[in-house]
């Protein structure tokens, strides 16, 4: 049996992105002789990050006061124009900007590549001598003899799909720490072992999410406009029952990022998020902006859209939750990079504090308190009936909700009073209650299949390993998923990963093309029996999105 190796480190944090280099940079900016690693499952920093994105540079401006002059990519774009469309099947509306309350205006913002932004932060933290592992996912969570976090074990390389070893097998590394923080993203699978662990979310409504589908399309220049920004609420969600938005970005080099984020705890089992997306595309106003444009980009990813109600407890012995892990999205603004970088700011102080009073493994109870007293509490608690209120009253009337709590909120009137959550995937009916979707077959040009989508997300998983998508009961899937709900999982993901195969005279198989994995984490979150866990696959694989 192979020994693993084992690394020291003052700090160690579980994922690449904003608020995980935001947190390294922090910890670099008050003490330099810190030792941080960060982990990072993709192939390289940004491979995975998927957003919008139209970026608040409120915590940029904190972080890095002269980002615009240091070649941070994603100051090439201010935001110049902002448009919301209320859409009918062939028209639209818009909704003047001046009847939203101010935390919903664009200005000041900017739009471009969050995954280039984030590939920035990391030189800037490489530079700074943080530790950056790409390509190293962390598998398991280490705990010392009275149950704190003592640090991560990272992904073994070269297991076969039977379980065995390969002859390039090398085992995982033990990163020990005094303090590991939790910046997975989305429905990380260690942060849901410690939300379990630690019984993090008993004082907080459930976690709820939407899937975020995108795509990268090159357009006519006549047609584009840089730094206009485009929202869109109404159809085609209005035919299935379903609640969500769509996105248009004029971004630099001529390109437009579009996408359309679907409410998870939609309760037809019949509906395609991917497949709304693509007939979105088809309505007249979006379709005139792309039409002759060239699509070359895709990839999709699960958005926190619980809300302030749902930020569980953050600090635990030895460990912190931050960013998207945590759940800051602010739902109504379609931001969330901001909060996120702010938190792992927070995180990096309150450890760096610790770590100077010769603490380790400690509860950072200071932490938690400081996210509770800061900006992001203050906008989130401003936003926090927009989403409860569009769920349960529907698009037109929970909107109207919304705005009026919104300004309520901005001017300190009313009860704080959060409305309630329930988990998506207890959200799903029977397949027999509710009428099948005939979605239009794609057209090869404005709309497209799956799998030809997902050529361009560019993944790719070695194919010998076993698979990341855990079923635990194979029996449930069938006598469940397949024969109450009506298999929703060939549906809900948008990469084609799930089918239910049938061969004459024999029973329906349920097959996982899990080298189309995309990482958006929907089936985690939406399989009616929560029995589908996703892990971390080998090192490096997934999408490797470029520009996105």
């Amino acid at each position: 049996m192979s020994e693993r190796e084992s690394m020291p480190c003052d700090v160690v944090i579980v994922g690449g992105g904003p608020a995980g280099l935001s947190a390294a940079i922090r910890l670099k900016q008050i003490n330099e002789e810190l030792e941080v690693v960060v982990l990072e499952k993709g192939s390289e920093i940004g491979a995975h990050i998927l957003s919008g994105a139209v970026v608040d540079p409120k915590a940029l401006d904190e972080l890095f006061p002269d980002w615009r002059d240091m070649d941070c990519p994603m100051a090439e774009t201010p935001v110049t124009d902002n448009w919301h469309w209320n859409m009918s099947k062939t028209g639209k509306s818009s909704i003047p900007h001046i009847i939203m309350p101010p935390l919903m205006s664009n200005n000041g913002c900017y739009t471009g590549s969050l995954g280039n932004m984030t590939r920035w932060l990391g030189e800037q933290a490489e530079g700074m001598g943080v530790m950056v592992f790409p390509g190293f996912p962390a598998n398991e969570v280490m705990f010392d003899d009275d149950g704190n976090v003592r640090g991560v074990i990272t992904q073994d390389m070269g297991i076969a799909a039977d379980g065995s070893k390969k002859p390039d097998f090398q085992p995982g590394m033990e990163i020990e720490a005094k303090y590991t923080v939790f910046a997975e993203g989305a429905r990380g699978s260690l942060t849901k072992e410690m939300k379990a662990k630690f019984d993090l979310e008993a004082n907080c409504e459930p976690q709820v999410y939407g899937l975020g589908i995108k795509e990268l399309w090159d357009i006519d220049p006549k047609k584009h406009v840089p730094g206009r920004v485009i929202h869109t609420q109404g159809w085609p969600l209005t035919e299935s029952d379903s609640w969500g938005g769509g996105f248009l970005y004029h971004q630099a080099g001529g390109q437009v990022a579009l996408g359309f984020v679907t409410a998870l705890d939609y309760k037809n089992p019949w509906v395609s998020p991917y497949q709304e997306f693509q007939r979105w595309k088809q309505h007249p106003a979006i379709r005139e902006i792309i039409e002759g444009g060239k699509r070359v980009a895709y990839g999709a990813r699960a958005i926190n859209e619980g809300g302030w109600q749902s930020v569980p407890k953050l600090a635990f012995p030895g460990g912190a939750l931050i960013g998207c892990a945590a759940g800051f999205v602010n739902v109504p603004r379609i931001k969330g990079s901001h909060t996120a970088m702010k938190s792992g700011m927070l995180a990096a102080e309150s450890i760096a504090a610790a770590v100077a009073a010769g603490h380790e493994k400690t509860e950072l109870s200071d932490y938690d308190s400081a996210v509770r007293s800061s900006w992001i509490a203050d906008e989130l608690k401003l936003v926090q009936n927009a989403e409860p209120a569009v769920a349960k009253y529907g698009g037109d009337i929970g909107t109207m909700l919304a705005g009026v709590d919104m300004w309520m909120r901005t001017l300190k009137i009313g009860l704080p009073i959060a409305m309630k959550h329930h988990a998506d995937y207890t959200m799903t009916g029977r397949a027999d209650l509710y009428p099948k979707i005939d979605y239009p077959k794609p057209d090869g040009e404005i709309s497209f299949d799956r799998l030809t989508n997902v050529a361009f997300s560019y993944t790719n998983h070695a194919e010998d390993q076993p698979v990341h998508l855990q079923v635990q009961d194979i029996g449930l899937q069938k006598n469940s998923e397949l024969d109450v709900f009506g298999g929703p999982s060939a549906r809900y993901c948008p990469a084609g990963v799930y089918e239910w195969v049938q061969e004459e005279g024999a029973e329906p198989k349920f097959v996982i093309n899990s080298q189309n994995c995309v990482h958006c984490k929907t089936c985690d979150i939406k399989d009616p029996n929560q029995n589908i866990n996703w892990v971390t696959p080998e090192g490096g694989g997934g999408p490797n999105y470029p520009n996105m």
